[in-house]
């Protein structure tokens, strides 16, 4: 993968302008976005091209979201400090580091075994070895270690995730684009209350990978 030469930090800070201008206003996440090596992220030869706000196609028929997507649904979580996430669909790591740079205790799954390795490998080299890494079904998240205070799927469940939904805390926020393949899926925000329901908000229309059963 090639360094972090000026050309790319200069590609890396218009990026951040252009997710000024769709809306992104959190200036922490902001700065992370400006700090964080999106092409260590990213196949090689591809670096020029990370910096465009488009998805990329990764290992095993995944992708990269693009960067106002991932910004998005971070900026839905409200990210503190000493938080605990559980991120579902790890991908190429580049979520993870960003919900790492922004404080939080990250706890990440993928179904794909090849990905959850050059994750590893990927956060390591940008600086981020302390997120947490796991190979399996995200379906079930990570019963051992929930409750968490936060949920973010990175995949289109085809209806809500009531298991996972189970490892939110009280008063904690999950994020998930939820529908079919073939078609748009609604972004849902969501909060656990005391009494044990859920209330949900929905945020715009995207196109995600499947959140699928199982591991490979």
């Amino acid at each position: 993968m090639a360094d972090d030469n000026y050309l790319l930090k200069g590609l890396r800070r218009r990026m951040v302008e252009d997710l000024k201008t769709k809306g992104i206003k959190d200036k922490l996440l902001l700065t992370a976005f400006a700090k964080i090596p999106r092409h260590f992220f990213v196949g090689k030869g591809f670096e020029e091209w990370a910096y465009r706000d488009q998805a990329f196609q990764i290992d095993c028929d995944q992708t990269i979201s693009q960067p106002y997507t991932v910004a998005l649904q971070t900026q839905l979580l409200e990210i503190k400090p000493g938080l605990t996430v559980l991120e579902i669909g790890t991908g190429s790591g580049y979520q993870s580091a960003i919900l790492a740079e922004l404080g939080a205790d990250v706890y990440t799954v993928e179904r794909f075994q090849k990905l959850s390795e050059t994750a590893r490998e990927n956060l390591q080299k940008a600086g981020y070895s302390d997120v947490k890494t796991f190979y399996g079904d995200g379906w079930k998240g990570l019963p051992e270690h929930a409750p968490f205070d936060r949920i973010l799927v990175t995949a289109a469940a085809e209806s809500m995730p009531k298991e996972l939904l189970l490892q939110l805390k009280v008063g904690g926020l999950a994020v998930i684009p939820v529908g079919g393949q073939g078609e748009a899926q609604k972004m849902y925000k969501i909060q656990r209350k005391k009494d044990g329901s859920f209330t949900k908000s929905t945020h715009g229309m995207f196109r995600f990978v499947p959140m699928l059963k199982g591991k490979k």
